[in-house]
């Protein structure tokens, strides 16, 4: 379980860094960048749940 927990710390570290300073000049690119961040980040979420009750009904 430590592997994944690694993975999602640099896929958050990566937002935050985006955030901060690697935006680009223009407003709907920034905002739509961030909504696919996040939607991926949220997939990696609930997949790491499915493979912990996966693994706990074992």
């Amino acid at each position: 379980m430590k592997t994944p927990l690694i993975i999602f710390g640099v896929l958050i570290a990566g937002f935050i860094v985006f955030n901060l300073f690697l935006q680009t000049d223009n407003e709907r690119i920034d905002t739509a960048i961030n909504i696919i961040y996040a939607s991926i980040l949220f997939g990696y979420i609930s997949f790491m749940a499915f493979s912990l009750l996966k693994k706990m009904k074992k």
